[in-house]
């Protein structure tokens, strides 16, 4: 039986719109009405015309830090989770009874069950990488605003159908890159786009060093569908036999499950910001070359970029980057100085002076979502465009799988960004996209 495809009907009522009309002519009824303070508004309270009914999917301990950003927000209402195993689901729902003092938290092992809710108004997807695309293409198909973990396609192919399908269902879409949302990165990002550092000439992103498995971890007992549904955990993934190490997080690195080598697991964040710092939302690299520690790209105006292979993630043999900038370390340069940050929220600038134009913003950790989410919120309401909507998330996802892609060849690549596809190179093209396994499909 194929999946059932869900679609939002433009011509239906939102749900909010009801709420408000509810309230509205209950005002006007003159009879001894009691109205909770709760409902309207008052002691600080959201009223429910207000709130955004939010569902999740596929929660782990990434996911979960993503969660807790949001239901601390009092215009969010958390109302179900779904995920394949069942202690997730029922640790997520614990956390959200704990929130909320109660047992209204749903639980379920179908997302369509979830999908098919018409209260609920946006979704946090935060499964593995080979869930993302497709998952977040049934949420928009389904009416629902999505919240997307990084990576959010497996493949190229996957990244563009995922943003041609947002646009079309007029869906709000924030990728789970929430640098841009972080003090220091955009500090950083200002003394660019301020021409504080002269002219922008390079770029160094960073990964950790690439690697790819293709081999199945050993068969083990398959669990009960209700412990764990190992089929729909696979998902458009080829079938393979099943192995508590899959479903425990130690996915990353085999390719039917991971995206682009791990090297999107940082440079989803660290290319997005080069991107960002160089004004490119909507183009990208037109050169990937990879060399034994680096990716060296250059983009169509002649900055050139890096993404650097570091063997810890705080450095490597011939370290480009401080050690007290953390994790997701991205420096840029210019002709007249240059500047790197990373997770720890050290900025380092030469010269010094450049420090001068910093302005007070609160120390923020890297991984930290919380102001990610607000503006992910705050669109869902505006209907505005947040900082990683998915045009953006197109073009700087796309640039890191073809680095992916020049690296798993072993070969220097030519790439027409407005194409999106490769010059001249057949089998970079052919990698541009996978099949999915039936009956799943985009």
């Amino acid at each position: 039986m194929k999946p059932r495809i869900l679609t939002s009907v433009s011509s239906v009522r939102s749900r909010r719109d009801f709420l408000r009309r509810t309230a509205a002519a209950a005002a006007s009824i003159a009879l001894p009405t009691f109205i909770p303070a709760s409902a309207l508004g008052r002691d600080g309270a959201v009223p429910p015309s207000e709130r955004i009914v939010l569902g999740a999917i596929g929660i782990g301990p990434r996911g979960r830090h993503v969660l807790e950003c949001m239901i601390a927000e009092k215009d969010v209402q958390f109302v179900a989770i779904c995920d394949v195993q069942r202690t997730r689901r029922e640790a997520v729902k614990a956390m959200a009874d704990a929130k909320y003092g109660n047992k209204d938290c749903a639980m379920y092992a179908d997302m369509f069950e979830l999908l098919a809710r018409p209260d609920i108004d946006a979704v946090l997807l935060a499964t593995g990488d080979h869930w993302h695309a497709l998952g977040s293409i049934l949420c928009a198909k389904a009416g629902k605003d999505v919240y997307s973990e990084k990576p959010c396609g497996l493949t190229m192919g996957q990244c563009q159908a995922l943003d041609d399908t947002i646009r079309r269902y007029g869906r709000i879409f924030q990728a789970g890159t929430q640098r841009r949302n972080v003090p220091n990165f955009q500090f950083a990002t200002h003394l660019v786009h301020s021409g504080r550092i002269g002219r922008l000439h390079t770029m160094h992103a960073s990964s950790y060093r690439p690697r790819v498995i293709y081999d199945w971890l050993p068969a083990e007992p398959e669990p009960p569908k209700h412990e764990c549904d190992w089929d729909r955990w696979l998902g458009p993934s080829p079938w393979r036999p099943y192995n508590k190490a899959y479903v425990s997080g130690q996915w990353r690195g085999h390719y039917d499950f991971d995206s682009g080598a791990t090297i999107l697991d940082w440079a989803a964040h660290t290319l997005d910001l080069c991107q960002w710092a160089n004004q490119a939302d909507t183009t990208g690299p037109i050169e990937f070359e990879p060399t034994p520690d680096h990716i060296l790209g250059r983009y169509p105006n002649g900055v050139r970029l890096s993404i650097d292979f570091l063997d810890t993630p705080f450095g490597n043999r011939d370290p480009q980057f401080r050690t007290s900038t953390g994790t997701c370390p991205v420096r840029f340069i210019g002709d007249e100085g240059w500047v790197e940050t990373g997770d720890t929220g050290q900025v380092i600038t030469h010269p010094e002076s450049l420090k001068s134009e910093m302005r007070q913003f609160t120390k923020m950790a890297g991984t930290n979502a919380s102001a990610h989410t607000r503006d992910f919120l705050d669109c869902v309401k505006t209907r505005s465009k947040p900082a990683c909507h998915s045009g953006v998330m197109r073009h700087s996802h796309l640039a890191s799988h073809a680095s992916a892609i020049a690296w798993m060849l072993g070969r220097k690549l030519t790439y027409d960004p407005t194409k999106e596809e490769f010059i001249g190179d057949k089998a970079a093209n052919r990698m541009r996209d996978r099949a999915m396994r039936e009956p799943w499909h985009i």
